[in-house]
């Protein structure tokens, strides 16, 4: 599978293991990164050292137009087109009723739902050209609001509007669909004896899930998806089944 893909947001966890299953399918990547720089050069020198040529990695502030508009030219450049535009880099944090701030919805909106629009915009001409492809990163509380992240839950499921407007708008030519990730859990992460007691009995699979098994539903609805748009992959172990 010889595509060439921007991914936002791929310094780190989720980002980074879709950047790695990708290039491991034939894949040249263009990743995106905001203050994780290290481990965004370190990733891109990984995957070239493994295939020359084959990443590159560029900062982008997401919240500032003029960066989208950047990153968009920039990441159509190295291999004279683009495939795949994954919209995976994301704000998350608590934002009490009580205590949201203005700045604190424009981050979470503008992180979550702006950028991955204006970005689909810049691209759009780009990938119709290629038959190509978009793939939102949503959320299972996109349906039903996370407790104490009430601007996050709303950011999301605005993408999940977006993700099937967008796949109205720009068909036939470009599909767009989504992955709602359940309870993922990085490999710097842990949960505690609590945590996992209140938790795992509410998943059906009885354990969490890891990065690589959403990157796997992204590598599904890139390769092997042609008759899927405006579609939500939900990879959650079964949690949503006890809400």
């Amino acid at each position: 599978m010889q595509k060439n893909v921007l991914i936002t947001g791929a310094a780190k966890r989720i980002g980074a293991d879709c950047a790695r299953l990708l290039h491991s399918h034939g894949c040249n990547i263009f990743m995106s990164y905001n203050a994780s720089q290290a481990e965004a050069l370190r990733l891109c020198d990984e995957l070239n050292s493994l295939r020359p040529d084959s990443a590159q990695a560029m900062q982008a502030d997401l919240l500032d137009m003029e960066n989208l508009a950047a990153l968009a030219a920039a990441a159509s450049c190295p291999w004279g087109h683009l495939d795949v535009l994954v919209n995976n880099a994301s704000a998350f944090y608590p934002t009490p009723m009580d205590a949201v701030t203005e700045q604190q919805w424009d981050e979470l909106l503008g992180s979550n739902l702006k950028a991955p629009f204006f970005l689909a915009k810049h691209l759009a001409a780009s990938l119709s050209a290629q038959q190509g492809c978009i793939v939102n990163m949503v959320d299972i509380h996109a349906e039903r609001g996370l407790k104490d992240y009430p601007v996050y839950s709303i950011a999301k499921a605005g993408l999940v509007a977006m993700t099937k407007v967008l796949a109205k708008e720009l068909a036939p030519n470009v599909r767009v669909n989504g992955v709602a990730p359940g309870t993922i859990v990085c490999s710097e992460q842990e949960l505690s004896l609590q945590q996992k007691a209140e938790l795992l009995p509410r998943i059906a699979l009885n354990r969490t899930g890891g990065p690589l098994d959403i990157a796997k539903a992204v590598l599904f609805l890139i390769k092997d998806a042609d008759f899927m748009t405006g579609q939500i992959l939900t990879v959650d172990g079964g949690r949503t089944l006890f809400y």
